[in-house]
This record gives C-alpha cells, sequence and structure tokens, in this order.
C-alpha cells in the first residue's frame, strides 16, 4: 500500500532534492514549508542555496499539473502542495501557540484523521529531521521519521583507515626483512588503497608491525616515514605514525583526518605542512583555512580589520603554531608569520572562487562543511597540491548535519577507495589525561 509522507522544511533546506526520495508514494509539502523556503532564500550560505533550488524546482514542476491537485513526478511517486488541511483545531488543546512546527503538524495530523476515515486509507507519515517535531508527532499518535536518505553510511560504519590482522611469526619476518607482504599472502578479505594493516602475532607474543596497502603492487608496505620526528613533533600512538604518513607522502595528495579533541590532528598536519613548504620547499606555501561557524556567514560585525576579524576563529590554529614555533612573547608569532610569506591562515569564506595550485592546504572543522561545500573547496585545488581534511564528525555544529551527512564523512566513504586518497581515525586523546577523559565522558 502506498504512503503519504508529510515534509518539514528542514528535509528540503537539506536536500533539495528530497521529493525525489520516497519511491511510488504521495509527497505532500505544506504550504507553510514555502513560506519558510521563501524565507531562507536570500541568506548567502548553504542554506540558502538549497532554498533557491528547492524554489527552482517546483516552479519547474509546474508545467506539469496545478501543484495543489497533485502531479507525477518520474520515480512513480506524487507530489502535492497541501491548501485545505490547515485546521487547528485538533492541535489546539495541546499546542496552543500557532508556530511553522505545529502548522505543519496540523496538516499532517488532519490529513491522518482523513486517512483513518476512509476503507482503504493511507498511512501518513511526518518526515522531519528536527528531533522535537518528531516528538511532538509522536504525542499527537502520528507515525514520524528522519529523513536519512542523505546519509552517506550506516550508524557505526565510519571507514576508520585501519585494520589489525594475526599472522604467523614467519610473515612477520618476511615483513621485517624485505619490508613488503603480499596481500594474498595476509588473508583474502578486501582491502582499501592506502589502508593500513597492524599486523600481530597470532601466537600472542608482543611481535607486531605496521603497513600500508599498495594495490598497484597488491602488497603491504612498510611505512617510509615510520615515527619520524618533525618540528619538534614525534607520534605518540599508532594512529599518530598512520597520519604522519599519509601526511607527508607528496603521492597522496587527499588526506583525512578524524578523531575527537586532543587526538592531535591539528598540530601534526601543520607540522608535517610546515616541513614540507619550509624545509623541503615541496610546496610554495601553507595555506590554513577554518570554517566561521555558521559556515558562509558574513563576520563583518567584528570590529577591526580583516584580520583582526578573524582572529578570534582561527585561534586554534594560532595556539598550535605558537607551540610549534615555540614563541615565548606576546605578538612574536605575528612577527614570524609577518617574515613568512608562504604561511597564509585564512577563512573558508575567502576560498571559494580561488585556484589553489604547488600549496599545501589544511583545512580544519571539516565536519562543519556540507556535501556541496567541500566538493566546492576540492574543485579548487589546483596541480601539484595537497589537501588534508580534518575534524571531529561527532561534533557537528550545523543545524542540518550530522555525523553521518556531514562534508568530511562524505569524502571519507567517497574516496577510500581511490589510490590518491588516505585517511585515519585518530583513536587516543594526546592532549592531556583531563581532556582524553572529558573527550569520552561528555
Amino acid at each position: 500500500m502506498s504512503k503519504i509522507y508529510v515534509l518539514d522544511t528542514n528535509v528540503l533546506l537539506q536536500d533539495p532534492y528530497a521529493i525525489f526520495s520516497f519511491q511510488k508514494n504521495e509527497v505532500v509539502i505544506p504550504a507553510v514549508v514555502l513560506e519558510e523556503v521563501d524565507s531562507k532564500k536570500r541568506y548567502m550560505d548553504e542554506i540558502g542555496r538549497n532554498a533557491r533550488q528547492v524554489s527552482k524546482m517546483i516552479d519547474g514542476l509546474r508545467q506539469q499539473g496545478k501543484l495543489h491537485e497533485k502531479i507525477a513526478l518520474h520515480n512513480g511517486g506524487s507530489l502535492r502542495i497541501e491548501l485545505n488541511h490547515r485546521s487547528f483545531h485538533q492541535l489546539q488543546d495541546i499546542f496552543v501557540e500557532k508556530t511553522n512546527d505545529n502548522r505543519i503538524l496540523a496538516v499532517a495530523k488532519n490529513l491522518s484523521n482523513e486517512e483513518e476515515a476512509k476503507s482503504n486509507g493511507k498511512l501518513v507519515i511526518l518526515v522531519s529531521k528536527d528531533t522535537l517535531v518528531r516528538v511532538k508527532a509522536d504525542a499527537l499518535g502520528l507515525q514520524a521519521e528522519d529523513f536519512l536518505n542523505d546519509r552517506v553510511i550506516e550508524v557505526n560504519d565510519i571507514y576508520n583507515g585501519f585494520l589489525e590482522i594475526y599472522v604467523e611469526k614467519k610473515s612477520l619476518n618476511i615483513f621485517y626483512e624485505k619490508g613488503e607482504l603480499m596481500l594474498s599472502d595476509i588473508t583474502d578479505q578486501r582491502f582499501y588503497s592506502q589502508q593500513f594493516v597492524i599486523l600481530k602475532d597470532v601466537l600472542g607474543s608482543s611481535s607486531s608491525a605496521i603497513g600500508i596497502v599498495d594495490h598497484t603492487t597488491k602488497s603491504l608496505k612498510k611505512l617510509v616515514y615510520d615515527q619520524e620526528q618533525i618540528w619538534g613533533i614525534k607520534p605518540r600512538n599508532v594512529q599518530q605514525t598512520m597520519a604522519l604518513e599519509l601526511l607527508l607522502r607528496t603521492d597522496i595528495p587527499l588526506v583525512t583526518l578524524a578523531g575527537k579533541a586532543g587526538t592531535g590532528k591539528t598540530l601534526l598536519a601543520l607540522a608535517a605542512g610546515l616541513l614540507q613548504t619550509e624545509d623541503f620547499q615541496s610546496y610554495k606555501k601553507l595555506l590554513v583555512a577554518r570554517p566561521i561557524v555558521p559556515v558562509g556567514k558574513d563576520i563583518g560585525f567584528l570590529p577591526g580589520e580583516k584580520q583582526e576579524k578573524l582572529r578570534p576563529w582561527m585561534q586554534p590554529i594560532f595556539d598550535n603554531l605558537e607551540y610549534l614555533f615555540n614563541t615565548k612573547k606576546q605578538g612574536e608569532l605575528d612577527n614570524i608569520l609577518a617574515g613568512m610569506a608562504s604561511i597564509e591562515v585564512e577563512a573558508l569564506t575567502y576560498i571559494r572562487g580561488r585556484s589553489i595550485p604547488d600549496q599545501y592546504i589544511i583545512i580544519d572543522e571539516a565536519q562543519n562543511l556540507t556535501k556541496h561545500e567541500v566538493k566546492t573547496i576540492l574543485t579548487r585545488v589546483g596541480e601539484r597540491s595537497k589537501i588534508v581534511l580534518m575534524g571531529d564528525p561527532a561534533q557537528i555544529d550545523h543545524p542540518y548535519l550530522d555525523e553521518y551527512n556531514n562534508g568530511l564523512t562524505y569524502v571519507i566513504e567517497r574516496f577510500k577507495e581511490q589510490q590518491i586518497a588516505g585517511h585515519i581515525k585518530l583513536l587516543k586523546g594526546e592532549r592531556s589525561g583531563l581532556a582524553q577523559l572529558a573527550a569520552d565522558l561528555l
């Protein structure tokens, strides 16, 4: 039996093509949703872009018929703009205020009551990314669901970039001697390009080794930068060792790092970037950027010139640079950066429209980027550049993103099979015992 899906505004603002995600069912958009979408069209961020896209798409569908009556969609379903089920009578004793959320709930409830009165009535389901709207719907006896079609992966299935495999001692000895081990000699399971493998002795001894998958030779190879110390920084755990390998390899132009606060993502990336630009001169410039939360908003309300406005948002970057440069006095870092034209700290707002060749690019807090925004950034990367995207997918500040549909997770999953990309999830916090405990408990 077909169903009726009533869409909340946030579903369309998250995915403008959401109306095509419900197969051969009827999709209903309450009139109040169109009003909310219209109010967002002037925003100069991702929400505004999606609102404009929704408006153009619905306007294009008008060519097929009257939207308030019902039109057919190419996927076999149908779309209707609901104008006649706005009565607030069913809700007035429960939710007094006629807010937009409650008006959407009223439409869904009235439709549900109408369908229940029919002998072959359809099931009405409210779809919203707002948790409280779904809770309210449940209180009214309505079925409500989250919109999950935009999720890149399923729950608890995020690629972490490494595997632990138990092998015989002779395989470990071969790897130590030759620095290489054929994947077919380890196991018949599937490996991704640039995936790390931790080899452990099947008999339980302390012998172990770390290798990285090379799909060209179908083998596991020894790390090039194992236990390398750069700019006074040395990896403190196995995942940091893996991260440093990816950060220093010039043949891997895209690196993604995920991990909780204090796992060393920013410090390792900055140290690797400084080594590559200042010492090795593999790149002309180190560009460090960070989204201003919420992403894309104007920062003009802050006092001062551009750099003074950026400083509060970029302070975590400057904190790590102060540590790497071992500065002691106030203003000393600014003098160093002023004398080093090869280091640029920028907001993502100013990256759009640029072409960035021959640069080591670090994008911090990438979990707050949408799929469209991360695509915009990656398509800015020019020849001979390397880009590092890092963040904590579990710590989202964007109103319409979560751990499974943000830009960082999107890139991790889409590029995990590509030879030009590498990923590692950092597990252990190294900032302090208190910071690690806070990350775990809070």
